[in-house]
């Protein structure tokens, strides 16, 4: 990024910041083998709220790596469908308990690094 000379930065927090302080989850290796090229993270508001599963679903075939490679791989779906665009918005179903699903908005957007390079977050809207 270029240094604007006439504004004073007082605080700024990176991408990696982020990822080290866990307000973001790293999961490039899983968005890779999922069709993923750019570097790839989830806000923790998404992983630890629907991605991981809640207890009591062990008996339910639930599993972070499961409904990770859920939330990929529609992710994926979605940007395949969209043309021309940086930000996508797809559905998910989680089991939230036995018999219960919630049905939530999830977002994938690529924008620009820590050093200016095309990362990809996804994330609820709230987390925009």
């Amino acid at each position: 990024m270029t240094a604007n000379k006439d504004w004073n930065i007082v605080y700024s927090y990176t991408r990696a910041q982020a990822i080290a302080d866990g307000v973001l989850v790293d999961v490039t290796a899983q968005a890779k083998q999922i069709g993923f090229r750019l570097h790839t993270v989830v806000t923790a508001t998404l992983f630890n709220e629907y991605v991981e599963p809640p207890a009591g679903l062990e008996g339910e075939g639930q599993s972070t790596a499961g409904r990770l490679h859920d939330v990929m791989v529609l992710a994926l779906f979605a940007a395949r469908r969209a043309a021309n665009t940086d930000r996508v918005t797809f559905k998910v179903d989680f089991l939230m308990e036995p018999g219960r699903k919630e049905t939530v908005e999830v977002i994938a957007v690529i924008g620009p690094g820590d050093l200016g390079e095309p990362v990809l977050t996804i994330m609820l809207p709230e987390d925009d």
